[in-house]
């Protein structure tokens, strides 16, 4: 199988050239935001656009969950296409995807800059940020019953609609038979920005560091401040004891783990130093209540 990944930054209409892109290219697969098309057709996994928050979405579109992740590898088994393109934001989430579904990484990769022109990348990221519209490259009738209730819109191409090109108020479709794409505003956009706060980064560490306070005490954490990319250091005090320092590479995996589970966040790195070192478990613990 021929892997090939397919990379924008969001909003760029990324999910809006790939159909045409896979038929002029042969691609027979597109995994996208969570969802395996085979042909033109979803054959297994969820949408993240359906998600009820940013969190929720990113970890469905990195198939972070367990069982949509083994549904979706079971049908590219099964369906066995000869080319597969992944869609991502950066050469890193297509590769991350690629190794959750058991893909070797992409040969080959393709840029939104590679296929569309600035302009069209400006009426793509108005639709995005502007309308909170995202697209699915499926047609409109794949969707209904996982989107029932959302607002849809079939599309041939987003210059149509602003060139006026509406019907029906709100809704508007264009005719492209097979090729269809559908618009999808998901539950997320109504909800503005999505943050999580210092103070619930610092109980994910502590709950974490929990388990090793026989060798450990967190004494101070600190993050760069960033909600994405972001990079954490922790402050331990440590028993004076070998086993010390493989607590610490525990603890620091422990806390990694922790923070891409629970906030869906890039982790660009958890550091753990050790400040201070004492004689045993007994002066540790006086020491943290002094």
């Amino acid at each position: 199988m021929k892997v090939v990944s397919f990379t924008g930054k969001s909003g760029t209409g990324k999910s809006f050239q790939a159909t045409a892109l896979a038929q002029r290219r042969g691609f027979d697969a597109i995994i996208d935001d969570g969802l395996f098309i085979y042909k033109g057709q979803i054959v297994a996994g969820s949408s993240a656009k359906k998600c009820a928050s940013k969190a929720a979405a990113m970890r469905t579109a990195l198939f972070n969950y367990e069982d949509h992740r083994e549904e979706v590898k079971a049908a590219i088994e099964s369906y066995d296409p000869q080319a597969l393109m992944i869609i991502g934001t950066s050469d890193r989430m297509t590769d991350i995807v690629a190794t959750q579904l058991g893909l070797p990484l992409p040969e080959e990769r393709i840029y939104i800059e590679d296929v569309t022109t600035e302009e069209q990348r400006k009426i793509a990221a108005h639709y995005r940020i502007d309308e909170g519209e995202h697209v699915i490259p499926a047609p409109l009738g794949q969707l209904r019953r996982d989107f029932a209730g959302y607002f849809m819109d079939p599309i041939k191409h987003f210059i149509h609609k602003a060139r006026g090109n509406a019907v029906d108020g709100e809704q508007k479709t264009v005719d492209d038979g097979p090729n269809d794409r559908t618009v999808v505003r998901p539950t997320f956009s109504y909800f503005g920005s999505f943050t999580i706060s210092e103070q619930v980064i610092r109980d994910i560490i502590k709950i974490a560091a929990e388990e090793y306070e026989s060798h450990l005490v967190v004494v101070d954490r600190m993050n760069n401040g960033k909600q994405t990319n972001m990079s954490v250091t922790i402050d331990v005090m440590a028993v004076r004891d070998p086993e010390s320092i493989d607590k610490c590479m525990d603890l620091q995996q422990d806390v990694y783990g922790a923070l891409v589970n629970m906030t869906a966040f890039t982790i660009d790195s958890v550091n753990v130093r050790i400040r201070d070192i004492v004689r045993d478990r007994e002066e540790m613990l006086s020491r943290k209540l002094h």
